[in-house]
């Protein structure tokens, strides 16, 4: 597996990750542990986010740094790139 597909893997599971955390603190909201474990992942999650973006490009529209032209649709989805 190339370093592109690995990095986007580690997001996509920070994302799951994220997202479980964030289920269980709606119901468990005083959780210190879950809490700590969220913003965690939550910092993980952007710096392999921000790697992605600095070495294969934006992976959302947000991600986007272009001031002269809207380039999401130019180039190739994340998910098409090699």
């Amino acid at each position: 597996m190339n370093e592109r597909r690995m990095l986007l893997n580690k997001i996509k599971k920070y994302d799951f990750t994220l997202k479980e955390l964030n289920l269980y603190l709606d119901t468990h909201p005083e959780c210190r542990r879950a809490l700590t474990m969220f913003q965690k992942y939550k910092e993980l999650r952007k710096k392999a986010a921000d790697e992605f973006t600095r070495r294969f490009g934006a992976i959302t529209p947000e991600q986007v740094t272009s001031t002269e032209s809207w380039t999401w649709t130019e180039d190739p989805w994340p998910w098409e790139r090699s």
